[in-house]
């Protein structure tokens, strides 16, 4: 295929060996504006291509959707993509359904969602990555196999796009090009939602042709129903992590601090991402020392799923999420325990306390709550004090979209780093403008093939520009000052973590990156030692 501005919905079918191909990106602020900044984009493997659907733009997200070998399974394949559209749209997914006929039926095609998406934006706006390019491709078979117009005069009305193998895969892989951050649906002037539509054609390759991104499914979703955790972390692993921490923070702030389990009668459980245990231990420390000294009464679960907040299913599979959402709402009623308080981590806030909601009814539910608010009542009320000083250097926010977009929770966050970091500095734009991560819906956790190459050099691209703008006068005066990325978010801080990596931000101008307690434990006016350690510093 040539240039991307040709590329239009119905050529999805075309017979090309890939569909659009990625010639220029978003040129980055000073100092990556150079060439030999950042790494160049590689070919995907030849083996990779006949084995796997590399057709669109080359990149492979679903390592699971397999070419097949004879028609019979061609034909088969096609067929059970159309059962399973044909399931979106009857009354049993009533959750769903209303948002996205709206969706389907109201597009004005005024493209005002296009420029609010960092992946359209981030490719210099390429065709295949507008917001409604993925939507009009799938508007168009739903229209020639769902409605009589569409039956009835195919391409006259719009209905030009020839079913087979490679038009389904490459919808299937354009499902997995947006990092379902709704940033595209606030802009809407009809309040239409793109990535609820793109979260349907991942549940119909999951739930109706058992295709999912082994990291999602696989690695996550079914690792964490069959051993209690997305990171393969079973009870005894987790119990034997809790008293690492407790070590850890005795070592390093001369606290003996014996950590909450199983509590009965605790006001609140405490869950975080199983993540922060293994890759952020210093996260789930900080929280312990937070509510230690402020006398709260807390615990946590080692029962199965309770102690790991994750919920995978959220992005591309209903039964999935539900079976991983009841079990985590049965851990705090086995300890008689009232309410959930999710930690630090984004798409555990959205899975809990919105999409849960959906998933669950009557007993079964549990009231959850995000982190966010307590923390800041603690630092309001002067239930801790602290001591400025001992932050003093530049810090940014990143707001993650589903606690900040899709949650609304905006203002706690950015109070406590107005109390406790006196070089604060918004990013540009912030709040429910800001742009995501570009790990959002899995992305983060998605390693597979060449997929990595897309989410670092593509998705989080106006991410990387954020945090470059945020810190352009010490990029160019001071390159040894430590810089400060505060993400509350587990999935967030993967996809900072790989991004810093790979344009080595970190070894060439000493960006880091972190979660929001670990600057107010490093400012506890009680603490003598720091909390928090730059390697680079």
């Amino acid at each position: 295929m040539s240039h991307s501005s040709e590329i239009q919905p119905k050529d999805i079918a075309k017979p090309v060996d890939k569909l659009g191909e990625v010639y220029s990106l978003m040129v980055l602020s000073a100092p990556y504006d150079k060439e030999g900044m950042e790494p160049d984009l590689k070919e995907p493997k030849d083996s990779w291509k006949t084995k796997f659907c590399a057709s669109l733009d080359g990149f492979i997200a679903l390592d699971t959707l397999v070419r097949p070998s004879t028609s019979e399974e061609e034909d088969e394949f096609v067929q059970k993509f159309i059962n399973g559209l044909a399931k979106l749209f009857a009354d049993s997914n009533n959750n769903f359904l209303q948002p996205l006929q709206l969706t389907m039926d109201y597009c004005a095609k005024c493209n005002t969602c296009s420029e609010a998406c960092h992946v359209f934006e981030a490719t210099n706006r390429h065709e295949l990555y507008r917001p409604i390019f993925r939507s009009e491709v799938f508007r168009k078979i739903y229209k020639k196999y769902f409605t009589p117009g569409g039956k009835l005069l195919g391409k006259f009305v719009g209905a030009d796009i020839d079913i087979n193998w490679e038009s389904i895969a490459r919808l299937g892989e354009l499902a997995y090009r947006c990092n379902l951050c709704r940033r595209c649906a606030q802009t809407c002037p009809l309040g239409l939602d793109n990535g609820t539509l793109t979260h349907e054609i991942r549940k119909i390759f999951s739930q109706e042709m058992g295709i999912a991104p082994t990291a999602l499914h696989t690695k996550g979703t079914e690792l964490q129903l069959k051993t209690g955790s997305s990171t393969g972390m079973n009870k005894l692993a987790f119990l034997d992590t809790i008293e690492f921490l407790e070590e850890e923070i005795e070592e390093k702030t001369g606290r003996k601090i014996k950590i909450p389990i199983d509590k009965k009668g605790a006001d609140f459980l405490l869950t975080h991402n199983a993540g922060e245990y293994l890759a952020w231990p210093e996260n789930p420390a900080a929280f312990a020392i937070l509510f230690e000294e402020a006398g709260l009464n807390w615990t946590l679960s080692s029962s199965m799923i309770g102690y790991d907040n994750v919920n995978y299913g959220i992005w591309y599979d209903d039964t999935m999420a539900r079976k991983v959402a009841l079990q985590q709402f049965e851990a705090a009623k086995e300890l008689g325990i009232q309410r959930i308080v999710i930690g630090e981590c984004g798409h555990a806030h959205k899975a809990g306390i919105v999409s849960s909601d959906r998933m669950t009814y009557g007993e079964d539910k549990v009231r959850v709550e995000s982190c966010l608010p307590l923390l800041w009542e603690l630092v309001e009320t002067k239930r801790l004090t602290f001591n400025p000083e001992k932050n003093n250097f530049p810090v940014t926010l990143h707001d993650p979209c589903n606690i900040v977009r899709h949650m609304g929770i905006v203002q706690p966050q950015r109070n406590i780093l107005k109390a406790i970091c006196p070089q604060f500095r918004e990013m540009t734009p912030h709040g429910v403008d800001n742009y995501c991560c570009g790990g959002g819906s899995g992305f983060a956790v998605m390693q597979s093939l060449n997929f990595p190459d897309f989410r670092n050099k593509i998705s989080t691209r106006m991410k990387f520009q954020q945090i470059l703008n945020a810190f352009d006068e010490e990029l160019v005066t001071n390159t040894d000052i430590v810089k400060y990325v505060c993400a509350p978010c587990s999935n967030c801080k993967g996809a900072i973590r790989d991004m810093l990596e790979y344009y080595q931000a970190t070894d060439r101008f000493n960006i880091h990156y972190g979660g929001l307690v670990e600057l107010m434990v490093n400012a506890l006016t009680t603490l003598e030692q720091p909390y928090l350690t730059f390697t680079d510093e």
